[in-house]
């Protein structure tokens, strides 16, 4: 006998009926203590009958608010109520999201997204685990709102509910003010972050000031100081910055003062304007390198890696509009650094261990990490400016699946052509060899420049006499066409006219009249009077029409001839 499709599933709980259930719920998020107790004694009964099968969602609220029983009592001092806070808090956000793990561990905020908690309460959370405590204020007011979501997501559903009345009737105000209050603590909280991820940077900085300090004035720039003891607390505290806020870091790193120095900071690391390579091909100096090297070896990872370029070249096609060399130089020389730490060669290949040693002594990172060169490729793309060929070629020959030969050479090409524009005209010169040639003037200016280069003591007067010559050819080219002329009414234009401004058959000043074609001289002759050749056996004749017949007094056609003439005349 089946059973029928509409009979409820049943289940056996711990409460008596339906009375004792809404006198417990009554009671939870009542504000009087006393009645508060009560009704954690009557889920002190259910765990008992339960055993080891209680709700979570029961266990969450009752724990949270026995935190707030104690918390109106004064009886706990302010460090011991921040444990006992964060101890409900932090068994809430594992044992709700505990279920909706799969086989492949998912992030906590993914996870609390779907289920609608505030991404601010699992930062809480992560703040309780893995950072300093927060504040009494703060776990007062995460033990409210994950009280308030309990209420709504499980209690206010049971026993046929849905929601209750009063949390239906919550004014669109109220969700507005609830929701302004959301991104209120979100924003500070990232200030907070961005505070504590300069003072690290910061704080970084004065220990490499203070070991750079220590080094003899004559081995300033060549040596640096393996980190102090002191230093790996500090460092280790970045690290754990960087593997929750990666975005943010990076980003306190790319502002000046850090990544970008001021002169004050190259002053001090003794650094010039001449250790830099040109704009062109940007290159750190060897003490800037060096100063930041022990932190980026402690960040280096992939995805650190990725991030960091990602960021680089959004901060140059930034830079791309405004006139700042001095960080756009720093920008670029820090992705063809990081660039170069990946590179392969095959000159690598045949290097001694001593060699290579010193080669990487001053490398970010040692070994080749497989880079998304299809994405910064169209990032360096979107990025012109005066480093850009520079670095569109360190890309391209790097490369782990390199583009064909002539796609490279004509990205090169269309690169350099489109950053001319923002080349200074003193860069220019030095950079004139290696500038490839697409138009026949820049053919002409290489030729000079290289018979400049091998005979300069006579190629001034090769200039002045192929000029000469060149005049003399065109003066004798424009008189044999005058003498061709000579008695026609046709003239030779000295006039500079832009003849594809014109049609063919028109000449400039020309009305559409057709007798302004005519000349003034002319003389008519008949077709009886025109020469006749009559040993010639070749006669050119229309398609389709007969050959007139000759007699010595001339041509001679016939009425039916002239027809078939008339016929074949083409009207354009």
């Amino acid at each position: 006998m089946k059973k029928k499709s509409s009979e409820k599933r049943r289940h056996v709980v711990a409460w008596a009926n339906k009375a004792e259930w809404d006198q417990v719920l009554e009671y939870l998020y009542s504000k009087d203590s006393a009645l508060q107790r009560f009704a954690l004694k009557r889920i002190s009964a259910w765990r008992g009958r339960y055993a080891n099968s209680t709700p979570v969602a029961v266990d969450c609220t009752a724990d949270l608010v026995r935190c707030q029983v104690l918390d109106r009592s004064g009886q706990l001092d302010g460090e011991d109520l921040v444990l006992l806070y964060g101890a409900g808090l932090v068994r809430f956000v594992n044992l709700i999201t505990e279920r909706q793990q799969g086989r492949t561990a998912r992030p906590l905020r993914r996870l609390a997204g779907n289920l609608n908690i505030p991404e601010w309460v699992v930062d809480l959370r992560h703040d309780m685990t893995h950072r300093k405590l927060p504040t009494l204020k703060w776990c007062r007011k995460g033990c409210k709102v994950v009280l308030e979501w309990l209420q709504q997501e499980y209690w206010s559903r049971q026993l046929g509910g849905g929601p209750n009345e009063d949390w239906e009737s919550e004014s669109d105000e109220e969700v507005d003010l609830k929701r302004q209050g959301d991104e209120l603590m979100a924003r500070q909280k990232e200030m907070e972050a961005y505070k504590n991820a300069r003072e690290l940077l910061i704080s970084f900085e004065k220990e490499q000031y203070q070991a750079f300090d220590r080094l003899p004035e004559d081995k300033g720039k060549t040596l640096w100081p393996a980190p102090f003891a002191d230093m790996s607390w500090l460092l280790g505290e970045i690290k754990q910055f960087a593997l929750q806020s990666g975005h943010l870091l990076i980003d306190v790193l790319l502002e000046d003062g850090f990544l970008v120095p001021t002169a004050e900071q190259l002053e001090t690391l003794g650094c010039s304007a001449s250790d830099n390579a040109s704009a062109s091909q940007p290159r750190l100096a060897q003490a800037f390198l060096r100063f930041w090297l022990p932190l980026l070896k402690m960040l280096n990872s992939p995805p650190f890696i990725h991030l960091l370029l990602e960021k680089l070249f959004v901060e140059l096609k930034l830079l791309a509009k405004e006139q700042n060399t001095h960080r756009a130089f720093y920008v670029s020389a820090w992705i063809s650094e990081i660039i170069v730490c990946n590179s392969n060669k095959f000159e690598y290949h045949f290097e001694t261990k001593g060699q290579k040693k010193a080669r990487m002594k001053d490398r970010v990172f040692v070994n080749r990490i497989q880079l998304r060169w299809q994405h910064l490729l169209s990032a360096c793309l979107d990025a012109p400016c005066v480093s850009t060929p520079h670095l569109l070629q360190l890309i391209l020959d790097d490369m782990e699946h390199p583009l064909p030969l002539e796609t490279r050479q004509r990205l090169l090409q269309l690169c350099s052509i489109y950053t001319q524009g923002v080349h200074s005209e003193s860069d220019t010169a030095p950079r004139r060899k290696q500038q490839p040639i697409y138009t026949l003037e820049s053919l002409h200016e290489k030729l000079q420049h290289l018979r400049h280069l091998s005979h300069p003591w006579h190629s001034a007067a090769e200039a002045k006499r192929s000029e000469s010559s060149q005049e003399y050819k065109w003066a004798d080219v424009q008189a044999e066409k005058a003498r061709l002329l000579r008695g026609s009414p046709w003239q030779l234009c000295h006039d500079k006219v832009l003849w594809k401004n014109y049609p063919l058959g028109k000449v400039p000043g020309q009305s559409d009249d057709p007798s302004r074609l005519m000349v003034e001289n002319y003389s008519t002759m008949t077709i009886f009077d025109q020469p006749v050749e009559l040993e010639s056996n070749t006669a050119h004749n229309v398609p389709g029409v007969l050959a007139p017949v000759r007699t010595a007094d001339g041509l001679l056609w016939n009425h039916s001839d002239v027809n078939m003439l008339k016929s074949g005349l083409q009207l354009f």
